[in-house]
């Protein structure tokens, strides 16, 4: 482990001095933390030492030690829109180390039409420690940090052209496939060749693309929202927080948030509202100042850089501004009088409160307005009970009106406070209905749902099934909800490459991608979850007739979708099979 840190602290120090170079970033993986049983071991005694590929899902996760099985290689065919992000996995495996593996994806060709190899991207998957599904874990979604049996999962997509396989264990290779939206309709073919030295395989692939045309990401209607940590990126990358290099190692992970169609941009009002929650603080972005006589002054600059920067990446619908209410209820404010930083606690509904807060919400207003920012931004809040709100509410109505208002609600707090621009409800708890999102999507405002630390099903854990995240938007859009919320982003870990766990988090429960802009299984596979609603409404507008689906949101509606033990997959794969159906119309 003290390898892995050193290499990854020299990787940080090189992107320091250079971050806009291409970074390849090696490193050992864990040792299996799971035992062969004797069976499992023979199965390798039967494989030959050739190069051996071909066909696995997407679906669920391949351990490295076993040899894989439900593979096939037959061609594979994906049926795909214009414009859509599409995945496929191939899995490769030895019994003897290989050198040099390559993957290499031809031009795709249909009668009269070819797009190009580039649309094809080939990432080896690379495995980090995560926690077993135990018996304990799904019943309860709880774990205890180094007492819950480990394993190794396949999560992130690496970059290296090139990877070597030991002997006797299995690698996935996700490619990933970006339809051109002038694409014309049709079967295209390719193949896949798969090489180390002079062994090669080739495995085709097929594409059926639909006449059907997704939008790009920034057109997508999706309320995507998943909670960006710039201060993991800094100690990640080993830059100063907020300098020139700071931002410019956070483009390409941000750019990647903005291709998945992120709405929201996550900003800080005062110290860590989650109060350090994770491996990295929060770090303030405005800084607040109580001058000698008594008066307040606030320095918006690093706020109004954040903001700007992510605007620029298309991230423009809301700003959701953390929080009146944080979790241990503490601001912070440089006292000039004291000459030093102030801590202070203020509860909401206290006369501090209310004291502490109507300067600041009264400048903020007018800041907001002066930037053309006020129409698009809100005071948001996490889990806060509906008293807390109350409180927070009143301020906030008598300062700043303008101002609108976000809530993570486990309460049914907008049944109360049906001025809040966006709620977001958790996935176990109770469903918001069909009356009350049209009320609010009459007035313009947002309905979403989430998930956290729980429910243990569906989730996005690096120890979930890669299908649960796709399932999510069938979820979403079988409820008719708007989007989807989901902390965090970033919040990486001290080695997620290597190690997903993290205190008293269930592993990878704090991101998606990875330092150095790598992506993940999960996150790619959730991006599959909010195309799927993009298409479901997008049909819905073009009057195309959607029936078909009608039978699999029922039955996502009618059963408890945290409910493991019901037959989830198969309802994924029936809802698949009729969207492809509609899509062909």
């Amino acid at each position: 482990m003290k390898k892995i840190a050193a290499i990854f602290v020299c990787l940080a120090a090189s992107f320091a001095c250079a971050v806009n170079a291409q970074n390849v970033v090696t490193f050992e993986e864990a040792a299996d933390p799971v035992a062969l049983t004797a069976e499992q071991s023979a199965q390798w005694d039967n494989v030959s030492g050739k190069l051996n590929a071909a066909w696995g899902s997407t679906d669920f996760q391949y351990q490295r030690s076993l040899v894989p099985s439900e593979v096939s290689t037959e061609p594979y065919r994906l049926t795909v829109w214009k414009g859509e992000r599409a995945s496929a996995l191939i899995m490769l495996w030895s019994a003897e180390a290989k050198a040099g593996v390559e993957c290499k994806v031809g031009d795709f060709k249909a009668k009269g039409a070819k797009l190009p190899a580039s649309i094809a991207t080939t990432h080896f998957v690379r495995y980090t420690i995560a926690d077993q599904k135990t018996p304990e874990f799904m019943k309860t979604h709880r774990y205890k940090w180094g007492r819950t049996p480990s394993k190794l999962a396949p999560d992130m997509l690496d970059s290296l052209d090139r990877f070597d396989m030991a002997a006797r264990t299995a690698r996935p290779v996700w490619i990933s496939l970006n339809i051109p939206q002038k694409a014309k309709a049709g079967i295209y073919k390719t193949n896949v060749v798969i090489s180390s030295g002079s062994e090669k395989v080739v495995l085709p692939l097929e594409l059926e693309v639909v006449n059907h045309t997704l939008p790009t990401p920034d057109k997508w209607s999706y309320h995507l929202d998943l909670w960006q940590h710039p201060s993991a990126v800094a100690r990640a990358y080993g830059v100063e927080l907020w300098s020139d290099a700071h931002f410019e190692a956070m483009k390409p992970l941000m750019k990647r948030l903005a291709d998945a169609g992120q709405k929201v941009v996550t900003a800080t009002v005062n110290k860590d509202p989650w109060n350090h929650q994770c491996y990295d603080a929060y770090e303030p972005m405005i800084k607040w100042t109580k001058h000698t006589d008594g008066s307040w002054s606030y320095d918006y600059q690093i706020f109004d850089k954040w903001v700007q920067f992510m605007l620029d990446l298309g991230i423009n619908r809301e700003i959701n501004c953390y929080s009146m209410v944080p979790w241990n209820c503490e601001l912070e404010y440089m006292d000039e009088a004291e000459g030093k930083i102030i801590t202070v606690k203020a509860e909401p509904g206290t006369p501090i409160f209310k004291e502490i807060w109507t300067p600041f919400l009264i400048d903020f207003k007018q800041h907001l307005d002066k930037k053309g920012w006020l129409e698009i931004a809100n005071i948001a809040m996490d889990e806060r009970s509906p008293e807390a709100m109350q409180a927070a509410a009143d301020v906030l109505m008598a300062c700043a009106p303008e101002m609108g208002f976000a809530l993570a609600d486990n309460h049914k707090s907008y049944k109360k406070f049906t001025m809040m621009r966006d709620v977001c409800v958790a996935i176990h708890h109770s469903v918001v209905s069909q009356e009350d999102i049209d009320m609010r999507r009459e007035q313009g405002f947002y309905t979403t749902f989430y998930v956290c630390c729980h429910p243990s099903f569906p989730n996005t854990f690096t120890t979930s099934d890669p299908y649960e995240s796709e399932l999510l938007g069938w979820y979403n859009i079988a409820h008719d909800y708007d989007g989807m919320l989901r902390w965090a982003y970033n919040s990486w870990a001290a080695d997620p490459q290597y190690d997903s766990r993290f205190g008293k988090w269930i592993c990878g429960d704090t991101y998606f991608v990875y330092p150095f802009n790598r992506s993940s299984i999960r996150f790619e596979k959730l991006i599959d979850g909010i195309e799927v609603a993009e298409k479901v409404r997008q049909l819905r507008r073009d009057g195309v007739d959607v029936s078909e689906l009608d039978a699999v949101f029922k039955k996502i509606c009618d059963a408890e979708i945290t409910d493991y033990n019901l037959p989830w997959y198969e309802v994924l794969s029936e809802a698949r099979k009729a969207l492809d159906e509609v899509s062909r119309k």
